[in-house]
């Protein structure tokens, strides 16, 4: 078996030891070499062409992103960034995911070394997700879409969305060409608290509906976007003839708290026909049984294709199952968000 070759660059002698330990007590992967600051990283990369790059985010001599750019522009690979968990942290974050990192670990922020070595599976998981990614050129980075003309639409009619490794950017791709009289859109995607506070603001500068955290008990609106807050389960529920959020801190489901499948779940309970399904990038297997649930309480479901999609975990999990309707590249998935809940709005008022 051909190991995942991996270089560690971190300003953190202690972290540097500690990737080196977790990644390497896994057979199928190694660290080849390890960097102090991107200067020295540019030449180690050269020299042994890693596989996946885990990139810390504040460095000397060259922070991350500046660094990161650079790296997709003129060399493309693999990256894994590692981030405090902070709210600073958290948009440096979204914004080297923007650029072309895959995914990211966050740095616990006390007991550095225990807490790294608790999840150490999921830093070896994530490796792997990213060493199986396709990275683009920086200046290959898609061009948002134009605006979406805005049909009339059903206010029963709703979306649920499921997204994980590649998602933010999957999401904001998604999100951005929609008008403001969309259909209420409810989100899980894989990301930890203190998180997706600032992806949610983040998306609702870029878009033309309004974005938020959910919040327990609120209302679902149409032209708003509820994002599961990364340490809670989000469910859709009832209130007489309202649709309302719920969340829940229920243990993870398939390792995830917030879980798609959970969300995907209520939906086909509360919502059946009314809602459509849509899962998006990302690895592992969660939201596959979720998307079939829906599909078979007569919700109309979507998959992104392998080719758009960065990582083609989940999806591949739902299309195996039979739980898309229909499997799409990524930019037709807005488009046909709009024409299945413009012809549900036509249907209803027949």
């Amino acid at each position: 078996m051909e190991k995942i070759r991996v270089l560690c660059v971190d300003d953190s002698a202690l972290i540097r030891d500690l990737m080196r330990e977790i990644i390497n007590h896994h057979p199928d992967m190694e660290v080849v070499a390890v960097a102090p600051d991107p200067i020295v990283a540019r030449d180690l990369i050269k020299r042994h062409n890693p596989d996946v790059l885990t990139l810390d985010v504040e460095m000397p001599r060259m922070d991350g992103l500046d660094f990161l750019e650079r790296l997709m522009r003129l060399r493309p690979m693999p990256v894994l960034m590692v981030s405090s968990l902070t709210q600073a942290g958290s948009e440096i974050t979204l914004r080297a995911l923007e650029l072309g990192a895959v995914d990211f670990i966050e740095k616990p922020s006390l007991g550095i070394r225990s807490g790294m070595l608790d999840y150490s599976e999921l830093i070896a998981e994530k490796i792997r997700a990213t060493a199986r990614s396709r990275p683009r050129r920086a200046n290959e980075t898609r061009i948002s879409p134009p605006k979406l003309k805005a049909p009339i639409i059903s206010s029963e009619k709703l979306v649920i969305l499921g997204a994980s490794t590649g998602g933010t950017e999957a999401i904001r791709e998604v999100l951005s060409p929609l008008p403001p009289n969309s259909p209420a859109i409810l989100i899980a995607q894989h990301m930890p608290g203190g998180f997706t506070l600032s992806f949610a603001e983040r998306l609702n500068r870029l878009c033309a509906v309004t974005v938020k955290e959910g919040e327990h008990g609120e209302r679902v609106l149409p032209g708003h976007v509820y994002i599961a807050p990364g340490d809670a389960h989000m469910l859709l529920a009832r209130s007489g003839a309202n649709y309302v959020i719920h969340l829940d801190q229920g243990p993870p489901v398939n390792r995830h708290r917030p879980s798609v499948d959970v969300l995907f779940r209520s939906a086909a309970q509360h919502a059946g026909r009314n809602a459509i399904g849509v899962l998006l990038t990302g690895m592992g297997k969660d939201g596959a049984g979720g998307l079939l649930a829906m599909r078979e309480a007569g919700a109309h479901t979507l998959a992104q294709d392998q080719d758009t999609s960065l990582v083609f975990g989940m999806p591949r999990e739902a299309i195996a199952l039979g739980a898309a309707t229909e499997v799409l590249p990524l930019d037709q998935v807005a488009p046909r968000l709009m024409a299945l809940a413009a012809a549900s709005g036509r249907a209803q008022r027949v």
